[in-house]
């Protein structure tokens, strides 16, 4: 009965062990090579954004700023069709008005940061 009572006691922190061994390596971060905020962004024109128009490949020029929101289109709170109606295009309008008269939340606004890609290059 001891040797029962020692040998699941053993197994018992080995698994404790583990599980804080598998949550300390999956919180430490990945070394990066290059802080993203040094790099440049990159630059879109409106052509090039305009061949992302589709469910699958959701791209927008918002505010002179290019967002990929094809994993958003999915989680948006409205019908699909809303968001989709804008894939490919300068949707600042849309953004500002929800193409309802009314602002997005602030939620949203501060949402939209994390799908960003790049900036809209202005053509002369």
């Amino acid at each position: 009965m001891r040797t029962l009572f020692i040998l699941s006691t053993i197994i018992f922190w080995l698994a404790a062990g583990g599980v804080w061994l598998a949550d300390y390596l999956r919180a430490t971060p990945p070394e990066q090579t290059a802080p993203a905020a040094i790099a440049a962004p990159r630059e879109y024109s409106l052509a090039d954004v305009a061949t992302h128009n589709h469910q699958h490949d959701c791209w927008m020029a918002i505010e002179g700023q290019v967002y990929d929101l094809t994993g958003y289109v999915p989680a948006h709170p409205a019908a699909p069709e809303i968001i989709l109606a804008w894939c490919g295009k300068e949707a600042s309008q849309a953004w500002q008005t929800k193409t309802r008269g009314r602002p997005h939340s602030p939620y949203a606004q501060n949402l939209l940061p994390q799908y960003r890609t790049g900036k809209l290059r202005q053509t002369p």
